[in-house]
């Protein structure tokens, strides 16, 4: 299977482009296993609870972890979101909000 990966506006670029050469290796390989694999491990990418279609990529290098925010459009994974270092254990209410509204944003605007 090869899933389509797109981006909504540059959300995503912006966070990519700041990241140093191992988040962004540990990235391109995380969104190349999405885009090959059947059934992505948990590990890789999970659905956050509490919401309607709303998933994260998990990224970990060393101790540092990272999210992204995407969603599913037709088969097509939609990378859509606001990326951020994670720092606690809970998702900073924030960026899950921020995503939620990307998100609308990307279904009206199609």
């Amino acid at each position: 299977m090869a899933r389509t990966i797109i981006f909504h506006k540059n959300h995503f670029i912006e966070f990519y482009q700041v990241q140093n050469e191992k988040v962004k290796l540990k990235i391109q390989y995380v969104l190349e296993l999405i885009k090959q694999v059947d059934r992505v491990p948990e590990k890789f990418l999970k659905h956050v609870s509490g919401t309607e279609g709303l998933y994260e990529i998990r990224i970990e290098v060393k101790s540092d972890i990272y999210r992204i925010f995407c969603c599913f459009d037709q088969g097509k994974l939609v990378i859509l979101f606001n990326g951020f270092q994670k720092k606690s254990q809970k998702t900073p209410k924030e960026e899950l909000h921020r995503a939620k509204e990307l998100m609308t944003d990307y279904f009206q605007q199609k």
